[in-house]
């Protein structure tokens, strides 16, 4: 009965460390795509502070088991930058993504010089 608990906890622990580095990896890639100036725009430190950060909460959830305290404190920052960060860049307009358009293109569309 004993081994069945630990094989279930094992496990539950298990699948907890890898929602963990679900998470944190769509935070670190949901930052990375996100333009520079959208984090000035809605004043939420850097892009670079939150790839660190975020960067650092991802590696440390693939080295360290759930149960120590450096998975919780990656954890927390990357639920801060969920509720806080990532909402405030997605209200600007464009949604702070990276625009990959031609450097013609004007806020409508591609600007043809009044033609």
């Amino acid at each position: 009965m004993d081994v069945v608990l630990m094989q279930g906890f094992a496990g539950l622990m298990w699948l907890l460390s890898m929602a963990l580095i679900v998470f944190s990896g769509f935070a670190l890639i949901d930052a990375a795509v996100r333009r520079e100036d959208a984090y000035r725009a809605a004043d939420k430190k850097t892009k670079p502070f939150w790839l660190i950060v975020l960067g650092i909460a991802f590696v440390v959830n693939l080295l360290f088991p759930i149960l120590s305290f450096l998975p919780i404190i990656g954890l927390i920052a990357t639920i801060v930058y969920m509720v806080d960060v990532r909402p405030a860049i997605r209200a600007l307009p464009g949604g702070g993504r990276s625009h990959r358009g031609s450097s013609s293109d004007g806020p409508y569309g591609p600007w043809n010089g009044g033609r």
